[in-house]
């Protein structure tokens, strides 16, 4: 009766197949529910009713044997597995009518792609010389096995011995025995390994004609005929050896990164042919790699995995040009190379000479890849270079570029810096980044524009001796404008340049003017830095700046309208370095005595923070939203323990101050103010 019944079940599995392919589980459980469902069905159509045929009932309910559960569950998993593959042939990829011509198929990865594209409708030209790894010998043998497998499967293929440097005599056995070519897979190869020194011009050269040059000859060959049907799909191998090197195989490193380049140029050519190039970066269980690699690796490197990789890039619907894929074990992924930001190396388009010294000290910024980009092609590179001329020529003094990336944590770590508490609860909102008012202090922002400085030779640049470094320079003026809304993490792109240069006798004083945008273009902060490099004067330059250059304000003639005393700390400086300004000047003892301090002096632009915590706190009840801009005058050194002393005067939105240590009455800032978009103290 089960047997039956089964074929019953195996009927309505069909139908609700043909319907939805549903998962296994729930045909599994309608299976069982089906089977319980028919036997009570037998049991109260039984012409009588014995108390003992209700253990018989329960028996037959429950006591389905599982060799017909599992006959039953093989059968649905079986019938859906025919389901999926009916459903996905309208689907399958075919190459009915292509010709492909695989080079070195005779056994391992180039065997796997012809197997498969005769399989799926090409007729193949199974190229292979028959020789060993290294390149000794020749054999019908390999290429004559696979295209006997092929014609045992019902394909159509033809063998060819002939060496891929004879790429034409190749091309020529697919256009005698088919008429045309479309697809060439270059997948020959052997292996000569060698360390440098005992590589032999024999060993270079064959490694080089087999991959490299033969790969060209036989592309070379199948040219002509692609490009008369306007259709033609071409495949370089390449290797990880080529992309990263290693040890032994220099020969064949540089064949297989010379494919890429050879790749490159056979995809920008063939492109308004509709020829396609694309590299395949195998790693695979082959004869070229069987005792290199461990056993358990060589083991699932099997090239059945990467043939539909390679059979993809083969066929019409991919649409890829000069794409490199790396395939292994059952995984694919692109790989491309990508060009770092880089450094503009002189200041003008005038200067000719760059020192190796320069090099060096900007080399950090040569080899950063933080914001590595990818080229496209030759022409990209092309423009760029000529967008750097035309700034250098247009500006004459360079315009330096930097980036900015801040956070959370970056606010909040400056704002320690600048004595910010969690003592005042009106400070939580630059100390906590989930309060609900979570903010910058404005002068933050001062940063970008510092970092800039400090990372280039912006200041430097604009002296006739180029003589500048943190030995000789100090910080005399600054002016910081926000110019929209601040957000509390983002990446910022500064842009600087020398604005004015005055000689002043002892020195010089070089006005740099800094832009920062936000990663969508808009200007978010304006930096103005004086910078006085003492013993760089008598140059012969002018005495006066120019306009533009943000000047200071004498403070009103009257006491001040509020105070507000900070005390630093010992540790100050130590810690508002962290903030960027990492000038020894600022922690190291002997760094200080030669710039003619006795001990380390505390930032300026610390002095600075302190003093716009202290106006925002009065006039803007620590909104920084409030804040326009800041402009001070840096007049003496703070020691770190020393207590600030604010002096505030309100003149309509603009809000005077000097800054001056109580111990010992010195102003340290002086001509400050700070402009305000609307006035909220509360009087």
């Amino acid at each position: 009766m089960l047997r039956s019944n089964t074929e019953h079940i195996f009927k309505i599995i069909q139908i609700v197949i043909e319907f939805d392919n549903w998962s296994l589980f729930f045909l599994f459980f309608f299976t069982i529910l089906f089977f319980i469902i028919k036997a009570i069905q037998d049991f109260f159509a039984a012409p009588s009713f014995e108390p003992k045929r209700e253990i018989q009932f329960i028996k037959k309910i429950f006591h389905i044997q599982i060799r017909e559960i599992i006959y039953i569950f093989r059968g649905a998993k079986a019938m859906e597995s025919f389901f999926y593959r009916s459903k996905m042939s309208g689907d399958l990829m075919r190459y009915d009518g292509r010709v492909a011509i695989v080079t070195g198929a005779g056994a391992g990865l180039g065997r796997e792609y012809a197997l498969l594209l005769a399989e799926r409708g090409a007729k193949v030209v199974v190229n292979d010389l028959g020789g060993t790894n290294s390149g000794e010998g020749a054999s019908t043998r390999a290429a004559d096995l696979v295209v006997n497998e092929i014609k045992s499967k019902g394909g159509i293929a033809v063998a060819d011995y002939n060496s891929v440097v004879d790429g034409a005599k190749v091309v020529e056995t697919a256009i005698d025995n088919f008429g045309r070519v479309d697809i060439v897979i270059n997948n020959a190869g052997i292996l000569r390994d060698r360390s440098i020194l005992k590589i032999s011009d024999q060993d270079w050269d064959l490694v080089h004609d087999v991959h490299l040059k033969g790969s060209f000859k036989v592309t070379q060959a199948a040219w002509p005929h692609m490009k008369k049907q306007n259709y033609g799909r071409i495949i370089m191998t390449s290797s990880n050896s080529g992309i990263y090197g290693n040890f032994g195989q220099a020969n064949y490193s540089a064949a297989k990164m010379g494919l890429i380049g050879l790749a490159n140029t056979v995809a920008i050519e063939g492109d308004k042919y509709n020829i396609h190039c694309n590299v395949i970066i195998p790693t695979a269980a082959s004869r070229l790699t069987q005792g290199i690699l461990p056993d358990m690796l060589f083991d699932e490197l099997k090239p059945q995995l990467i043939a539909p990789v390679v059979a993809y890039l083969c066929h019409k619907l991919c649409e890829d040009n000069g794409t490199y894929i790396e395939s292994a074990a059952g995984w694919a992924a692109k790989v491309h190379s990508v060009r770092g930001k880089g450094c503009v190396l002189r200041t003008s388009i005038e200067q000719d000479i760059v020192t190796p010294e320069y090099v060096r000290d900007v080399w950090s910024k040569v080899t950063n890849m933080k914001d590595a980009q990818h080229v496209d092609n030759i022409a990209e590179v092309s423009g760029h270079l000529i967008q750097v001329l035309e700034n250098l020529q247009d500006r004459k003094l360079n315009d330096f570029e930097d980036d900015f990336k801040f956070s959370a944590k970056d606010l909040i770590l400056y704002a320690l810096g600048i004595g910010a508490t969690v003592k005042d609860a009106n400070d939580l909102r630059f100390l906590y980044e989930n309060d609900a008012d979570f903010q910058p202090i404005p002068s933050f922002f001062v940063l970008p524009g510092l970092l800039l400085s400090m990372s280039t030779n912006l200041v430097s640049s604009a002296l006739p001796e180029g003589k500048a470094d943190l030995t000789n320079i100090l910080h005399g003026e600054q002016y910081l404008e926000i110019c929209d809304d601040i957000p509390t993490s983002g990446s910022l792109t500064s842009t600087g340049e020398v604005f004015d240069v005055m000689d002043k006798g002892s020195g010089a004083v070089v006005v740099t003017n800094t832009n920062s945008f936000d990663e969508n273009g808009r200007l978010l902060v304006k930096n103005q830095s004086s910078i006085f490099v003492v013993g760089a004067g008598k140059f012969g330059g002018k005495k006066n700046p120019v306009n533009g250059v943000i000047p200071i304000l004498p403070a009103p003639k009257r006491s001040p309208d509020f105070t507000i005393q900070y005390k630093t700390s010992k540790d100050q400086a130590a810690l508002y370095r962290l903030s960027g300004d990492l000038n020894p000047l600022h922690i190291d003892p002997n760094f200080s005595l030669i710039a003619g301090y006795k001990i380390p002096i505390l930032h300026g632009l610390c002095s600075m923070g302190f003093s716009v915590r202290a106006v925002l706190a009065k006039y803007a009840n620590n909104n920084s939203s409030l804040f326009k801009c800041v402009k001070v005058r840096f007049a003496a050194p703070i020691i770190p323990g020393q207590t600030l002393k604010i002096d505030m005067w309100k003149e309509g939105k603009r809000i005077h101050f000097v800054t001056s240590i109580v111990e010992t009455g010195k102003n340290v800032i002086i001509g400050a103010y700070m402009d305000l978009k609307e006035i909220t103290a509360k009087l």
